[in-house]
């Protein structure tokens, strides 16, 4: 059991090691163009960068104006939903805290409890 603790101590020194970025935040020369030669530094082929068209996955997660649209008329004919209308009265009150813990139970994550917080808070401050 002991030799779990540590190695699990020493995997998270680790971790922490690596997301502190401490050398991406120095910035780096750009990187020379290739000589020709087949040895050195820089060599390699000389190339000219291929420009490619926009891929398709590029667009992932932007709503198109037709779904805005339809969601916003559904918004308008459907409502609130009973946990919404809850949100929106404790964002009213003030209880901006209490407003999160219920969106995370509804919703599941902190991420989009922040997110649906956010957007009650702005239109109803």
């Amino acid at each position: 059991m002991d030799s779990r603790i540590t190695y699990r101590n020493i995997y998270s020194q680790l971790i922490s090691g690596f997301r502190s970025n401490s050398v991406s935040s120095e910035v780096m020369a750009p990187k020379q163009p290739n000589t020709g030669l087949f040895v050195g530094l820089n060599k390699g082929h000389i190339v000219t960068k291929k420009e490619l068209p926009p891929r398709p996955a590029d667009r992932k997660g932007k709503t198109s104006k037709r779904v805005h649209f339809v969601r916003t008329v559904i918004r308008e004919v459907a409502g609130f939903a009973p946990y919404e209308k809850m949100i929106t009265e404790l964002l009213k009150v003030g209880k901006d805290k209490r407003a999160l813990k219920v969106a995370k139970r509804k919703l599941g994550t902190h991420k989009r409890a922040k997110k649906k917080r956010e957007i009650y808070g702005i239109s109803f401050i």
